[in-house]
């Protein structure tokens, strides 16, 4: 928030709510940056994490740095980190993780295991065929390791095929490569290595270094050998390099990197310049130093899966690549325009000899090869493709803004709507506007909450639900969300007494200047969004898990009857104060009086015999079946489940009708209504009750089968549909709403 913003909003809070509310909310305010500056602001809410299983510094650039960069060039944010410091609360903080030649481990496949369970979108990324012996036993290298130093390698290898086999999609560099693993993954992208913004800075810069040189009559062929295993790449061409040396007396060779010098060639070794193995930001200045970059290879499996790095880091800085007809080179190159292929010795000896002897063709295709790779091989220009693919690989993923995570009706509902679209395959996160930062865990499953005081947020939300007034400032604020939705379950702007300012805010969260999605669970609310608010508004009935309100018979011929009453004390609307009113009347010989409150205490003046605070909620169908009448007195709700929740375990409710409740109560059919602020209409009808036997047993009868009717089970289509996930037919939900309508 900036110093103007602040400075108003301060000034806004001093003139309408006092100045002992602006140094509370100073306090509030202050209190929750410094918490979210303890945080250390590496967990931020981001898109995709990287984790790297490479020791190696040149695969892992190529695949995981260079990727990050094409995604921050579209968009998307992310982070990386080693494979051995990967911790499983990650999971919290990422839609994708994308594993790069990534062992596995226990925690790696608890990682991925829970990653699915959350709908996660999992990636297997990697640049060389080291996934099974079939291909790796290819490399004449391995024949010198000894038994164990063969095992070692095994081992990793067998480990990193065990994590792709755990992955549902796979990123790789060449078509080859994408063949050989598509048997283990639902679909895979080739994203070819491309070139970082630092990598073309650098070459561009050796270029125009070169360029100023004066010309001399040598020319310098140079071989960049990656690693030790590329001897018998070099043998390939072995004789014809010989014979370019015997034949142009110009020709010199440069040797950078793992390369034993073969014998055939120590006679021309004053003509043979080694430079060692280079940090890669030299590698630019050395490849400019060339005037023709040779990149044999050997046609196998192995070596038709690995990439163009070498023709692409040559083109950069204007160099000409002579390389065989295998894999990536023969996808890439365009023969004789951007590069030169060769299928056989005597070919190899005779582009050579053309190459050193033609200085337009030499310069020509150098210089056509740097256009393409300035167009098609760099982070900027290339990224957009992968971040469609993984976009399009990736689960629906959408999150919920709560004030608070504490037990109350609302929030129970939000709860239970993040546990159906997650059953039903979408990523889903609550954003905690308090502190709260722990997962939230019932019987239905687990729920990643992130607290908005504790990390920032850099990933993108397909869809972002507000669930009460102050959490439309999120919406509203946070640039990276695609379908924004308000779920209005009460009229908020009641929530506060007459000359509370809160009213005026709440209010304006439901006028025309923002571009929100209204949604409700509530006929009530969804009647006056359309005709107050003139608001298209879509509609899903609430529901309840039956499963924690079981049904028990009642005992009404027992000695003491037991009255339960819900309800916040400390608010006004909830009306606590009237149901009290009311059981105090009732004789303490026959009534025993329990209270249950998710916040607030009882007053003094209240007569209770057992008091509830904060039970879990799925511990409060216990106390319900235990208690044989319910009083709820409420003056506002938007859906009032406490009489649903009496009636799916067999209780009695007797309730002040409001504009939150008549959607499913039926006096005298499921319920008794009681006329609001009349104590005594409800003291009789508690006895009416308690003496009427066939009431009671007609009360009972019907309040089950309401409950049965808005089971959640019936409604998990229903709940999907809301978000705007279109999967229900038409014809399906008129027939629905009709049962409801009739029950």
């Amino acid at each position: 928030m900036g110093i103007d913003s602040l400075m108003k909003k301060s000034i806004s809070v001093i003139k309408y709510e006092g100045i002992k509310t602006f140094v509370k909310k100073s306090y509030k305010y202050t209190g929750k940056k410094l918490l979210r500056g303890r945080s250390g602001g590496s967990t931020a809410y981001k898109d995709i994490l990287f984790i790297n299983g490479c020791t190696l510094p040149h695969p892992q650039r190529y695949r995981v740095d260079h990727q990050v960069e094409q995604l921050h060039f579209n968009g998307y944010s992310c982070d990386t980190v080693y494979y051995e410091d990967l911790k499983i609360d990650s999971l919290r903080y990422y839609r994708t993780f994308v594993f790069f030649r990534c062992p596995s481990t226990p925690l790696i496949e608890a990682f991925i295991s829970k990653a699915k369970y959350f709908n996660k979108t999992v990636i297997f990324d990697i640049d060389d065929l080291v996934i099974d012996y079939e291909y790796v036993k290819q490399i004449k290298h391995l024949e010198t390791l000894s038994e164990k130093e063969m095992e070692m390698y095994m081992d990793g290898v067998n480990r990193t095929k065990k994590t792709l086999m755990l992955c549902d999609y796979a990123i790789t560099t060449t078509a080859r490569l994408a063949n050989e693993l598509r048997p283990f993954v639902k679909d895979v992208f080739i994203n070819r290595n491309v070139a970082s913004e630092r990598m073309v800075e650098l070459s561009l810069a050796a270029s125009k270094a070169k360029e100023q040189l004066p010309g001399n009559n040598r020319i310098v062929l140079g071989y960049f050998s990656g690693s030790i295993t590329h001897n018998e790449d070099f043998d390939l061409i072995l004789p014809a390099i010989k014979n370019i040396f015997s034949v142009h007396k110009n020709v010199f060779l440069k040797i950078v990197g793992f390369l034993d010098l073969p014998d055939e060639l120590i006679g021309f070794k004053d003509r043979i310049i080694v430079e060692k193995f280079t940090d890669w930001t030299k590698l630019p200045e050395l490849i400019a130093s060339v005037d023709i970059n040779l990149a044999p290879l050997v046609s196998t499996v192995f070596n038709e899966a690995k990439s163009e790095n070498k023709w692409m880091e040559a083109a950069l800085v204007k160099v000409p690549t002579i390389a065989s007809n295998v894999g990536a080179f023969k996808e890439v190159v365009i023969n004789g325009l951007t590069g030169v292929l060769c299928d056989g010795l005597s070919e190899w000896e005779n582009q050579l000899a053309k190459l050193i002897t033609d200085d337009d063709y030499r310069l020509g295709i150098g210089n056509n090869a740097h256009k393409e790779v300035i167009q098609k091989w760099v982070t900027s220009k290339t990224g957009y493709n992968l971040y469609e693919f993984i976009e399009s690989s990736s689960n629906p993923n959408i999150a919920f803004v709560l004030p608070s995570t504490q037990i109350s009706g609302g929030v129970n509902v939000v709860i239970k709507h993040c546990n159906i679209l997650r059953n039903l395959g979408k990523d889903v996160t609550i954003i905690s506007m308090s502190e709260e930062d722990d997962n939230i865990i019932n019987k239905d499953g687990e729920i990643n909450v992130i607290s908005y005081h504790r990390h920032a947020f850099h990933g993108y939300f397909e869809k972002c639900v507000a669930t009460l007034w102050t959490t439309t400032s999120f919406l509203n604020n946070y640039p990276k969300i695609k379908d924004k939705y308000y779920l209005v379950q009460n009229y908020e702007t009641d929530f506060y007494e007459p000359g509370n300012y809160s009213r005026i805010l709440a209010n304006l969260t439901y006028t025309s200047f923002n571009n929100m999605n209204y949604i409700t669970i509530s006929k009530w609310c969804e009647q006056w969004l359309r005709d107050d608010f003139k608001k298209e508004v879509r509609f899903t009935p609430n529901g309840i898990d039956l499963s924690l309100f079981q049904y028990k018979e009642r005992d009404f011929n027992k000695g003491k009857l037991r009255i339960l009453v819900e309800g916040n004390s400390k608010d006004y609307y909830k009306n606590v104060d009237e149901s009290f009113e009311i059981v105090n009347l009732l004789d303490k010989d026959k009534f025993e009086i329990w209270y249950l409150s998710y916040s607030g205490t009882p007053k003094d003046w209240y007569k209770v015999d057992r008091f509830f605070n904060k039970v879990p909620y799925d511990k409060v169908g216990e106390i319900y079946s235990q208690c044989d009448i319910l009083i709820k007195s409420s003056l506002l709700e938007s859906f009032s489940y406490p009489p649903l929740e009496m009636m799916a375990t067999g209780g009695i409710a007797i309730v002040a009708p409001n504009a939150g409740n008549v959607e499913y109560l039926r006096h005298a059919e499921n319920c008794l209504l009681y006329e609001q602020g009349n104590a005594q209409d409800a003291y009789q009808k508690i006895n009416e009750v308690c003496n009427n036997v066939e009431l009671r047993t007609k009360l009972i009868a019907n309040g089950i089968e309401t409950a049965i009717s808005r089971s959640w089970s019936n409604l998990e289509q229903e709940v999907e549909r809301l978000y705007g996930y279109e999967n229900s037919p038409e014809e399906s939900r008129g027939e629905y709403y009709e049962k409801i309508e009739m029950v």
